[in-house]
């Protein structure tokens, strides 16, 4: 069985990439930028059709990292989320974002394509002691709807409207793969595997043996996934809040429990599911997610009343996010 290869932590990322981005210049921003609070449309930034990214991004400041939180790519439309952070490791959020797309030589840029900031905060009786206390819990993520063309490499970079200047990020390597593609996992419109998820019935009410919150949100771990598949909507994220390094897994399942609890889970059924064997990492991957393939976390699928992926989301969602998603769900087969 494969090893889970989790994203890297944002504060980790921050650590290795100030310095050292893909484009290769130092990083000599103060730690404390201000945020422009404008708002800001494509128009605003720098324009890339028919030039290179250098050109894109002369005379602009090269000091921020980019945090990418997805890693699975197919051609089309995708949901590409990230984090950015200044030298000093710190989140920066609520600022004007556009992202660019270039072959991995800087050539064919495209762009800019706006970015949105997404909050990954809930009611205060939705989060866990396991969230409020993690200090490097995620509070937000950016998402910008990014189009891809053919199966190969890109390089994806965004700008950053900070203390009245566009001030640009490190890049990243997108790999595109063909949908379908051996060992990625289900895809929108593909049938999703049954597989029977665990239960407390299984578990003789044990919940800290089916998850690592705290408190266990027990109403998210009581339906098994193969009583439901095939006759109403779910919503199945695998998640792992005390072990997740990318951060995000403890505001996601979160998440998933305040929407649980608005919408109820009559029409609708919701599951966390845990990613590692007796909930540690030396014990391998439970054969939940190792069915659905999914190579970090956390995951989110969101299947119709047909068993077939209405939508996926890989890493961090907001309550709208998924509130869209179920719906989606709702509306299909």
């Amino acid at each position: 069985m494969r090893r889970l290869l989790p994203l890297l932590s944002p504060l980790l990322a921050a650590g290795i990439l100030a310095g050292c981005g893909e484009s290769g210049e130092q990083a000599t921003m103060p730690s404390t930028p201000k945020v422009t609070t404008e708002r800001a449309a494509a128009a605003d930034f720098p324009q890339a059709e028919g030039r290179r990214l250098s050109e894109v991004r002369e005379g602009l400041q090269d000091a921020l990292v980019l945090a990418p939180a997805v890693s699975v790519f197919t051609p089309g439309r995708n949901r590409y989320g990230f984090a950015i952070f200044d030298v000093a490791r710190k989140q920066v959020t609520q600022a004007p974002v556009a992202v660019y797309v270039s072959r991995q030589d800087g050539g064919g840029v495209r762009g800019p394509y706006l970015a949105r900031s997404e909050s990954l905060a809930v009611k205060p009786q939705y989060q866990s002691r396991s969230t409020q206390a993690d200090p490097d819990a995620a509070k937000s993520i950016y998402v910008a709807d990014v189009p891809f063309g053919k199966p190969g490499k890109y390089r994806v970079s965004a700008i950053a409207r900070l203390d009245g200047r566009d001030v640009a990020t490190s890049s990243f390597t997108a790999v595109v793969s063909e949908p379908g593609a051996e060992g990625q996992p289900p895809a929108v419109g593909e049938a999703a595997p049954k597989v029977s998820t665990p239960t407390l019935e299984d578990v003789a009410g044990e919940a800290e043996r089916l998850t690592t919150r705290a408190p266990a949100a027990e109403d998210l771990i009581s339906t098994d996934l193969a009583d439901v598949y095939g006759r109403k909507p779910v919503a199945l994220l695998f998640a792992t809040p005390a072990l997740c390094q990318s951060r995000v897994c403890g505001p996601v399942v979160d998440i998933l429990e305040q929407v649980r609890a608005e919408q109820g889970d009559d029409d609708v059924a919701f599951i966390a599911s845990e990613i590692y064997q007796e909930n540690r990492i030396d014990q391998g991957l439970r054969r939940q997610p190792a069915a659905y393939r999914i190579p970090t976390e956390p995951w989110l699928f969101v299947l119709g009343r047909d068993g077939r992926v209405a939508e996926r989301i890989e890493g961090a969602f907001s309550v709208e996010e998924l509130r869209a998603a179920v719906r989606k769900a709702q509306q299909a087969g």
